[in-house]
Order: structure tokens, then C-alpha cells, then sequence
């Protein structure tokens, strides 16, 4: 059982009276990401008011219960698993909970951000002692009515109970609200939970697959104008002119103009990576009457800087120049145990520049006047554009208003917010509201994709088939994937990690999973690759190596927990029953650990027609507690259809700085008839704090798809995508 001090940070826990409302109000300043509750159809009568603030749980006296959401939703689903951790601890009826999505607000929340597989982790301490805390002054007030001790009331389903005695939270929700909070708060035994940990479905899934408005691109507010943006057909080019005469005579358009939405001595954050940022605007009254008068402009380019091909990157990484490549980590004397070995492996791996391809394109809208600017939109960074809108059209922070829309799709695309700044341009230009939408085409050919990828390794065997040095190089256009204190590092007694880039003006930026995307699957088709040199079992080969990070680690900076690592690979041997696969069905194993959790897969596949069929996926996965089942196994099953389908078929290439792909008809998805026929999710049984789930799955399931398809064929495939004989790297 937790004690937590009720006062975190340089932000302290605030408790507000609400009794205008006969409510209790508790406004939480650190509250990294609390999310929604449950479909409202499923409560019975509302209260007569709810305070319009940003940042609370509130009890309305009837006893329902609201809680904002500070956090963006990109279908991660933790606007149900947040709230669930909330009402665990305030023992609260699950069915009396709704959620509201919050606005931007600095003020009251930190950490308003939708990245990096954290907001369950960030948010863990944090949601329970929101909850923790409401229970407590609910209890105190319910002591006072009952001049009993607050120690000799308990809590259930919204009730307190005293030697037979009940009263329902909202019959004492005014009364809690002037109780002083605790300078410390007692938090539930884990083993006494009873939602948290069980499954809850998505409050917002009848709204999605009824068609209601969630996303940004349903917004419409009266007067609202429409706008779409010409961008620069290749990376390295510039606007030199533009003819907007045929566009401006179009039915419905109000104006065509250029436009620079970050000047060339604006000061960018990490998150305003655009690697366009002069445009031929069209705004007019409806989308098909812009898109239309966008098909007439006449646009002419030059040449700004380099044009890049993929031939040219290819060239590239084959050439490395040692001048750019920088040690890592370095363990023992590689050098001159390679020199020794018995046997030396040495593999080269690639892969492309691969697109986001969100569902949803990008969009906001935006309504900049002299003194005020709102957006509303789907962004993963609200506090970050927050400041950019600030200081791109010369308002203050408190004048940005910044109101978020569940997202079609996130996958890093929308960590760089700069159509949101492109619409406040736009807006504050037309003096009107307006809401900019890209076309897919607009979207494909904006850049900030998954940079192009290469890795060398190489592995040294003794003369009993021990693994006795590794080496990794690896680098990538114009970032590399190396993390050089993962797996196996600390498990090898000699041992080098080397890192180098090349600059690019293709623009680059976080893809699920950022750098393990690729270096897991390379790094686990690599081992195996080893395993059989060495003549052992894959799995068993991974756990020797694991054993000897456990008990005799190798340096001081492993980042990963051997033991827990193992504990993946062992279940899912046994969920797999690995080693006793049907006839005619080639498996592949790997396991990885990122953003804090352990993953491991074992693929199975057969061929038919000379075409590989994934017949069944094993997912093992460790990732501390389990909020939701639902929404963890929806996460594993989408993260390995993710990683299969982008390491099978996708690729972006280019032509003189000109994108090859501009739509879904020529970049390559994986589509349902190619997806694994089954996806079986193990979770490893834990009472360690939650960790990362939203990108874990996606990188390891690649290597196992490696080392699946080369039991199949018998040939290695050391190129990404594992399935475009047009397109092979290296």
C-alpha cells in the first residue's frame, strides 16, 4: 500500500469549493493526462451545472462523476484507461463516469502531450491520488455528518457505508468540497483493485463507428472558410512565381495569395519541423470549390538546394565516410578478438524513407483576430504549438486558445504542429475563421517521414560456437537508429557500438517507435543468424545471452532488465509451443525492449502460390500492470499488423527531390486479405507501475517476419520492404 504526498512538484494538488453547483471540484495543476470515462447515454440524469473549467474531477450531487482530459486521443485508447485508474481509487461506479476532452492549459496540466508510449506511465501516481484524494474528503464528510471517525467509513460503487448507514457520494459532494485535503494520501494494495485491470470497452466507440463528430476534420463553425496550400513539388525547390488569375475567376474563392508560415528568421522548436514553408494559398467557400481552383494555378519553382534521388542515398550508404562515424559504446578489445575468432558473421541491413499516412489528413482550423487567436484541431502537441502560435503572429500565450479533436491517426505525424501555424497564417490574412485541410497527395509529399536506415553487423564465435564479440555500425539519412546500451549490450564481453549520420533536406521525423522501428528488426534477424551459425536454437541462443547480462553483466549502462527480457521469450515458447509447429508452417522468433516494455513474437507463416501467408501471430508482452485489457490487446494487435505491413510492402523513394509515391495507389499498405489471420496476446502477469504499450509491438514483430520468411524460402532478406522486388536498398 503507496503513501504519496499529496503536493508533487513546484505545482500543488488544488482543491476548489463548488458549492454554486452542490458539487465537489478538485483541480489537479500536475495532472499529466487523465482521461474519459463512459458512454453518457449510460447515466441517468446530469446535474443541474458543471463548472466550465480545464482541469478537474468533479461529483455532481447526484453523484456523477467528470473528468477532463487533458491529453490528445490518437486511438491509444487511454481516454478509457485514464479514467478507469481515477475511479479505482475514488471507488467510484464505473457507470456514473463521463469525460470531457480539456482544452490547452498550461496552468493546470503538465505534460499535455501524446508521445512516446508515456501517458499511462506519466499519469499513473498522478490519476490514483486524484482519485485517492476525492475519496478522502468525501469520507471526511461523511465523518462529519455522522460524527463517527473518517477511519470507520468505507467505499463502494459510489457509497459510504458506516455499521449499516449509506450515503451516496453526491449526497455529500458540497460538503466534501470545503474538507481540507491531506498532507499525504494512502493509495489501494494493487491486489485490491477491482477496474483497474479489468476489461472496459471504448467510451468514444459508438460515436466512431456512428459516424459522430470527433475529429477535426468534422468541425464547422458559421462563416467558416475553407483553405488548401501548393507546396513545392520536390525537397530543394522554391517558389519563383504564380499566376492565380484562371483560380481567382472560380466560383466560390475569396482569394489566392503566397505566403511564408515560417519566416526565414523565425526561430523554430523541435516541434516545427516543415521542410516547406512557402506556399500558393486558395481560400474560398467549400472544399470542392477550393480544391477545385487549386487544380488552376500556375506555379512555377526553382531550384533552392540539392535535388535528392534515392539513387544518390544509395550511393551514399554505401560509401560511409569514417569521418563521420562516432564509438558509442566499447566493451573489451573487439578489434582484436575478431582478429582471433574462430568464425565472423557480417550482415548489411537498409530500409527506405517510409510515410506517416495518417487516416486522417492534416487539418485545423483557426480563427486569428487582433487580440485572440483559437485553433481546434488534432495535434499531439498542444503546449508546444502553443508557443509557436504565440510567436508567429505576435500574440501572447494567454490570447492562444488551443482545443483538441480526437485524432484520425497520430503516429508521430502530428508531434510537428506546422499546419497548425499555417492556418493561424491564413486566418489571420483573411481576417476569418478558417479551416485548412491537405489532401492525401499534399500530406504524402510534405516529408517528415521515417528516415532511410542502414546497420552493419558483425559477430565473432569461438571454436565452441560462443558468442565472444559484436558489432554494430549503424547510421541513417539524416539520423541513426543506434541505441547503444540495448540488447546486447551487457551480455557480450566484447563489444562495439558505432554511430554516424548524413544530412538531408528531406524532412524527417518521430515514427512509431522512433529508430527502433528498424534496429530491432535487423538486430533480431541478425542473432538469429548467429543462433544457427553457432548450431542452437533461437530462443535458446537468446537466453544464454540474457543469462549472462542477469548474472555477469558486461559495462554499467544496460538499459533493460534481463530477467524480464527472458521472461517474454520463455512465454511465449510456451504459448507458441515452440518447436512442435505444424507441417508446412515456417516460424520466426524475436524480442525487443523500448519505451520501457518487453515484447517478444513468434511468427508463423506458410506459402501458397509461391506467396507468404501469416497464418498466426504470438504476442508475449511485458508491460507492467494491464489498466485495460481491451484497449492492451488492441494495442499489441495493431502495432503488429503496423510493423508486418510497413516491413513487407511500404517505401518512399524519390526523383530529383520529387517524391515517387502520392497516394495509397502507389505507396503500398498492407491490406486485410495480407494481415495475420490470427494475433494471439499473452501479457505478462506484474505488479511494477504501467509501462509503454502504444509502440512496443511494432518493432520486434519485423524480425520474427525476418526470420519466418528465410525458414520459408531459404534466403535472407537484408532490405526493407521485404516484398517490393522494384524497390531494394543496398
Amino acid at each position: 500500500m503507496a503513501i504519496l504526498k499529496t503536493k508533487v512538484g513546484r505545482r500543488s494538488f488544488l482543491k476548489t469549493s463548488a458549492l454554486a453547483g452542490g458539487g465537489l471540484m478538485i483541480s489537479f495543476s500536475w495532472l499529466a493526462s487523465c482521461k474519459s470515462g463512459k458512454d453518457e447515454k449510460k447515466v441517468s440524469e446530469m446535474p443541474d451545472e458543471w463548472f466550465e473549467l480545464n482541469g478537474y474531477l468533479k461529483i455532481g450531487n447526484n453523484g456523477v462523476v467528470t473528468i477532463m482530459s487533458p491529453n490528445p486521443e490518437i486511438g491509444q485508447n487511454v481516454k478509457t484507461s485514464m479514467p478507469m485508474i481515477v475511479a479505482e481509487e475514488l471507488d467510484v461506479d464505473w457507470e456514473t463516469v463521463i469525460v470531457e476532452q480539456a482544452p490547452l492549459d498550461t496552468k493546470l496540466f503538465t505534460r499535455q502531450l501524446a508521445g512516446g508510449s508515456q501517458s499511462i506511465r506519466q499519469g499513473w501516481n498522478s490519476l490514483r491520488m486524484a482519485g485517492a484524494t476525492a475519496r478522502d474528503v468525501l469520507r471526511q464528510a461523511a465523518a462529519k455528518k455522522w460524527n463517527v471517525p473518517k477511519e470507520e467509513i468505507t467505499t463502494s460503487k459510489s457509497v459510504l457505508e458506516h455499521k449499516g448507514k449509506k450515503l451516496g457520494y453526491g449526497e455529500v459532494a458540497a460538503e466534501a468540497a470545503s474538507m481540507t485535503v491531506p498532507e499525504e494520501i494512502e493509495l489501494k494494495s494493487k491486489g485490491d483493485f477491482s477496474i483497474v485491470g479489468t476489461p472496459r470497452v471504448n467510451v468514444d466507440g459508438k460515436k466512431i463507428v456512428t459516424g459522430k463528430p470527433l475529429y477535426g476534420l468534422d468541425i464547422q463553425k458559421e462563416g467558416m472558410l475553407y483553405a488548401m496550400m501548393e507546396h513545392a513539388p520536390a525537397f530543394g525547390m522554391k517558389l519563383k512565381s504564380f499566376d492565380a488569375a484562371e483560380a481567382k475567376a472560380m466560383p466560390g474563392i475569396k482569394d489566392v495569395f503566397s505566403m511564408k508560415s515560417y519566416p526565414d528568421d523565425y526561430e523554430r522548436q523541435w516541434s516545427d519541423v516543415a521542410a516547406f514553408s512557402e506556399f500558393v494559398v486558395v481560400v474560398g467557400n467549400s472544399t470542392w470549390e477550393v480544391l477545385s481552383a487549386k487544380k488552376k494555378l500556375k506555379v512555377e519553382w526553382e531550384k533552392g538546394s540539392e535535388l535528392e534521388s534515392t539513387a544518390d542515398h544509395l550511393a551514399k550508404l554505401d560509401n560511409i565516410p569514417d569521418s563521420v562515424v562516432n564509438v558509442a559504446r566499447k566493451d573489451g578489445d573487439p578489434e582484436k578478438v575478431f582478429q582471433n575468432a574462430a568464425k565472423v558473421i557480417e550482415r548489411t541491413y537498409t530500409a527506405p524513407f517510409l510515410s506517416h499516412n495518417t487516416l486522417e489528413p492534416m487539418n485545423f482550423f483557426a480563427d486569428v483576430t487582433a487580440d485572440k487567436a483559437e485553433f481546434i484541431g488534432p495535434i499531439q502537441t498542444p503546449e508546444f504549438m502553443e508557443k509557436s502560435a504565440s510567436a508567429r503572429l505576435g500574440l501572447p500565450l494567454e490570447k492562444i486558445d488551443i482545443q483538441m479533436t480526437r485524432m484520425g491517426g497520430g503516429f508521430g505525424r502530428r508531434l510537428y504542429g506546422h499546419f497548425l501555424i499555417e492556418a493561424g497564417v491564413i486566418s489571420q490574412k483573411m481576417k476569418a475563421p478558417v479551416k485548412l485541410v491537405y489532401t492525401r497527395e499534399d500530406d504524402m509529399t510534405f516529408g517528415t517521414y521515417r528516415p532511410a536506415y542502414r546497420a552493419d553487423y558483425k559477430a565473432a564465435l569461438d571454436e565452441n560456437n560462443n558468442l565472444i564479440a559484436f558489432h554494430v555500425k549503424a547510421g541513417g539519412i539524416p539520423e541513426s537508429p543506434l541505441f547503444a546500451n540495448r540488447f546486447p549490450a551487457g551480455a557480450v564481453d566484447n563489444y562495439l557500438a558505432e554511430s554516424w549520420t548524413l544530412e538531408s533536406n528531406i524532412s524527417v521525423g518521430a515514427f512509431r517507435a522512433p529508430r527502433s522501428n528498424f534496429i530491432a528488426g535487423v538486430e533480431q534477424a541478425f542473432i538469429d543468424e548467429v543462433a544457427e551459425a553457432a548450431g542452437k536454437d533461437p530462443i535458446d541462443f537468446r537466453l544464454e545471452l540474457m543469462e549472462k547480462a542477469k548474472n555477469a553483466p558486461v559495462g554499467k549502462d544496460n538499459d533493460y532488465d534481463a530477467e524480464r527480457y527472458a521472461g517474454v521469450l520463455r512465454l511465449v515458447r510456451e504459448k507458441s509451443k515452440w518447436g512442435s509447429e505444424e507441417k508446412g508452417v515456417h516460424r520466426g522468433v524475436s524480442a525487443y525492449f523500448c519505451h520501457d516494455s518487453y515484447v517478444a513474437n513468434v511468427v508463423d507463416l506458410e506459402m501458397k502460390n509461391n506467396e507468404p501467408v501469416i497464418k498466426k501471430v504470438y504476442c508475449a508482452v511485458d508491460c507492467g500492470i494491464v489498466v485495460n485489457p481491451i484497449a492492451a490487446t488492441n494495442l499489441v494487435e495493431g502495432g503488429t499488423v503496423d510493423g508486418i505491413g510497413h516491413a513487407m510492402y511500404s517505401a518512399m523513394t524519390f526523383k530529383d527531390g520529387k517524391p515517387d509515391q502520392k497516394n495509397f495507389d502507389t505507396y503500398r499498405l498492407i491490406r486485410h486479405s495480407e494481415a495475420p489471420k490470427d494475433v494471439e496476446v499473452h501479457f505478462v502477469k506484474s505488479d511494477i507501475d504501467p509501462t509503454g504499450l502504444g509502440e512496443p509491438p511494432f518493432p520486434p514483430v519485423i524480425g520474427a517476419l525476418a526470420n519466418a520468411l528465410y525458414k520459408a524460402s531459404g534466403k535472407r532478406t537484408y532490405s526493407q520492404p521485404f516484398m517490393a522486388k522494384s524497390f531494394q536498398l543496398g
